[in-house]
């Protein structure tokens, strides 16, 4: 019978070998679930020691909320790069914001489900860093419509939380519908993406779409 060969060990260095196991986590996630996952099985694939990879995560919930967070360090890059460039009235700007919202879903499947999933947040313990990425994250939003409210796009008298909430759960279920296969046609996305623009603006009480630029808000 062959030797069996030794898996050939990965030269990381400390920095890498951290982002290296949560790379290789998220394409085991997305062959076989979070809950085929294991630090056993994750070590071996990177080709370090458990004892390496505990190094960097306590244990399996420390690596899929540091996952998660990564996540939602990720959508505010892309938040703060949607304010800087798009400019024009609200239902333009509310349109790229939409699309984007969708493509970071689609393209960020296994990611978006640790953000928004039971995995974490009701099987498993978000850590603390990981609550302030997120609330962090929705925060930015809520303040982007209490800023809107003040400069008069958006009707002052409603509150802006609430209409974050809706706003932000109704793309949330359209993300879900997408991503678990539910609606694929592009044209349907599309209409989808412009009804969810119309209702959003109907849920801000904009009676007249004013022109604003990245910079005002």
């Amino acid at each position: 019978m062959a030797e069996k060969k030794p898996k050939d060990k990965k030269n990381y260095h400390h920095g890498s070998l951290r982002q290296g196991l949560m790379d290789e986590a998220t394409r085991m996630i997305a062959l076989g679930g979070a809950e085929g996952l294991s630090m056993r099985k994750l070590a071996d694939n990177v080709g370090v020691s458990r004892t390496a990879a505990y190094h960097h995560f306590k244990d399996k919930n420390a690596l899929l909320c540091a996952i998660a967070e990564q996540g939602f360090q990720k959508w505010q890059s892309h938040f703060a790069l949607l304010m800087d460039e798009q400019s024009g009235d609200m239902s333009v700007w509310l349109g790229h914001f939409v699309q984007g919202y969708l493509n970071f879903s689609r393209e960020n499947q296994e990611q978006y489900d640790l953000m928004f999933g039971r995995t974490i947040w009701k099987n498993g313990a978000p850590t603390a860093t990981l609550k302030k990425a997120s609330f962090s994250c929705f925060h930015n939003y809520v303040d982007l419509i209490r800023q809107w409210q003040v400069k008069g796009y958006v009707d002052s008298n409603l509150d802006c939380l609430r209409i974050a909430q809706v706003s932000w759960s109704t793309l949330h279920g359209m993300s879900r519908l997408l991503n678990d296969g539910i609606y694929l046609d592009k044209g349907a996305i599309d209409a989808m993406s412009k009804s969810a623009v119309e209702m959003i603006l109907s849920a801000c009480g904009t009676q007249q779409l004013k022109p604003f630029t990245a910079a005002e808000c």
